[in-house]
Order: C-alpha cells, then structure tokens, then sequence
C-alpha cells in the first residue's frame, strides 16, 4: 500500500463553505459502482490527520471514463478517483500516473486540484486509486436543463475563459514542473492517429464506412511539424470547475489522466470535437457532449479565433484538428459501447452509445470533404 507522501502527511483539510443552486453536487452512488466503505475507512485513518463520524460516499454523476467520488468524513471532504468497472484499457485508466502529474503541476499551475495519497494496494479496493482536495464551484455538465444555463453574457464570459485557460494550460513550463518525461513529443500527431485507429479496430462492433474512411483521410493529412506543450487531452466544459461569485473565473481543472507531452493543437481540435455549434445536425446536438448551444457561447470557429489570438498559433491545419477531435470522440464512445456490448457493465446510459459513434463519424467525414469546421450540412 502506497499511502503517505510529500503531500498526504497529517493532512489538515478544512471544508470551504459555499453555497447556491449552482454548485455542482454528488448524487447516490450508481447500482454496480459500490465502495467498500468500511475497507475504506481503515485506508483513510492512515492518511488523514483526525477521522470523525460516519464515513460517507457519494458519485459525480457525469463522465463515462474514470469514476469520482466524494468522500465525507467528519469535517473533511475528498474526492477518489478510480478506473471504471470491467475496464481493460489500462493505459487510459492509470491511477498512478495521473497522481504523478498532479503532484508535479500543483507546484507550478495554480488550477489543479491538491493531490493528497495513492494508493494501489489492490485489498483495499481491488484497483489503484487516488485522493485529492474537493475544489467546490460550479461545472457546466452535459444535458443540463436549460432553465439551469448561466445568462448569456456570463455564458459568453465562460467560454471566453475556458479558451484562455487552454492558452495558459499549454503555456505551463513542463520542464519546471518536472515532467519533461511525460512524453514524447516527436511524432506526437501520428502516434495519435495510429493509436487511435488501432483502438477503433480493437473495440468495433459496427459497421460504419466513415470511420474506416476518417482514419485514412488523417493519415495522408498529418501536419509536418508542431510545438510542444503539455496536453490534457479532455479539455472541456465538465472538466472545469468555475468560480460561483464569477463564473467568467475559471478555479480548478479536472480530470488529467490522459495528460502529456504533444501538440497543443491536438488539444484544442479535441475541445473543438466537444464543441457542438446550434447548426450542427440534430444527431450531434442529441448527444449533448457539452452545454456549448447554450445562448451566448462563442461559436466553434470562434473558439479557434480566440485561440489563435491569444496563443499566436498558425492554425493553417484547423480541419486536420477537428477531425482528428471528432475522430477521437467517436472512439472513446466506442469502446464504452464495446465494455456495454460485452457485458461488462450494466450502466443503461450506455445502451445507444453507437448513435454517437455514427454521428461524430459522419461530421468528421463531411467537415474533411468540405475542408472547414463549421456550416458543414
């Protein structure tokens, strides 16, 4: 058992009151997605400083890849992570390697949660998992009631600043923070496409031409050359947490288990994947990725402009990205599909997935035919 560390040792952790309508909130735990709350507990009594009342155990209801949990214990609140259940994709679901990076950029990033103890002693609760601090506020989640949507003009103001934040994600000195080893930037975008494409044969289940035709259309479209930065990979609205009193303040960044060293613009075309414009075909819009038809969202190329501003970057290849965002998207969806498909998890939100998985499929294909990423049908 790895408990303690550098970061973890007598935690003191005191709750940040916050209240309104607007703060996102666990739910119950989800039927199958149970903790071992009493193997738990002695696991917690290790690593935190005082231990009072009943251990409690929520579920963030949103997100189809790692599973988070808010732990309550007396006056302490935590967040676990751990992989999903029936998930054999050890390479996305790496616990360690996550709380790896977050060790590293909390000394350097100021938008990443406190990592606080790891452990990967399978008797506890048989996966590697991670703690760290709870940063309360509000997240915009996919399918939120629109009678939820923030007012226009703070919509407009949060989009504005989930681009910057970007900007200012890929302008972190990864060097300083230690995680010049994280990966390997030379042919970063093609490891991407090769990797991504061997993932869709794995876990394939439908026929769908337009995959099949996407994979091969970004591989004769690979970009020459590109810059360095650290990625996250999942850029998007769940994963921010927004400040309540100013919801244009972007607080904490979430979820980096798929964070590395590459092309920062492979990080945006996947934000841009997310990113469903008003006009796109009603099947897209169905899968509600992320509340970006809200009114007063920027526009999908307005996101690409404000990028460009803010980072000087030359974005000549913008349809590569998209596609290679959608493409992505439609994987990950995928092999959720795949996990359902082959009994290993009983989650009924996965039942029609491979909708999603046409659908991305088929704006991708219609965005590279048409070379642009916006006005596509």
């Amino acid at each position: 058992m790895q408990g303690r560390n550098r970061a973890c040792g007598a935690i003191e952790y005191p709750v940040t009151e916050m209240s309104g309508a607007e703060l996102d909130r666990p739910q119950a735990v989800r039927a199958g997605e149970e903790l071992d709350a009493g193997t738990l507990r002695r696991y917690l009594s290790g690593v935190l400083a005082q231990l009072d009342g009943p251990l409690e155990i929520e579920q963030f209801p949103a997100g189809f890849s790692n599973l988070t949990y808010l732990i309550r214990a007396g006056e302490n609140e935590l967040v676990l992570r751990r992989p999903p259940f029936g998930s054999d994709v050890r390479s996305a679901h790496d616990m360690g390697r996550e709380f790896r990076v977050l060790s590293a950029l909390v000394e350097v990033y100021p938008k990443v949660p406190r990592p606080l103890a790891y452990c990967d002693d399978p008797e506890v609760l048989g996966t590697p998992f991670y703690l760290m601090e709870r940063v309360a506020g509000v997240i915009l989640r996919p399918r939120m009631a629109e009678v939820d949507y923030p007012l226009a003009g703070e919509m407009r103001r949060i989009a504005e600043a989930l681009v910057d934040t970007l900007v200012e994600l890929h302008a972190v000195d990864y060097e300083a923070a230690g995680l010049g080893e994280l990966g390997r930037p030379e042919g970063y975008s093609r490891r991407q496409v090769e990797g991504w494409t061997t993932r869709y044969g794995t876990a394939r289940t439908d026929d769908i031409p337009e995959m099949e035709k996407i994979a091969g259309w970004l591989d004769r479209h690979l970009p020459e050359r590109s810059r360095a930065a650290l990625v996250h990979n999942d850029f998007k609205y769940d994963n921010l947490v927004l400040d309540p009193d100013d919801l244009g303040r972007v607080v904490a960044v979430l979820d980096w288990e798929m964070a590395t060293l590459g092309d920062p613009l492979m990080d945006l075309g996947t934000s841009l994947g997310y990113w469903v414009d008003p006009d796109d075909p009603p099947a897209l819009r169905a899968l509600q990725l992320s509340p970006t038809t809200a009114p007063g969202n920027l526009s999908r190329r307005e996101v690409a402009e404000r990028y460009a501003a803010a980072s000087g970057a030359d974005l000549g290849d913008l349809t590569f990205y998209y596609v290679f965002g959608l493409f992505k998207i439609a994987v990950i969806i995928q092999q959720i599909y795949y996990r359902y498909r082959a009994g290993r998890t009983t989650d009924e939100r996965f039942a029609r997935l491979i909708d999603g998985v046409r659908a991305s499929a088929s704006v991708a294909h219609q965005a590279a035919t048409l070379s642009r990423i916006d006005r596509l049908f």
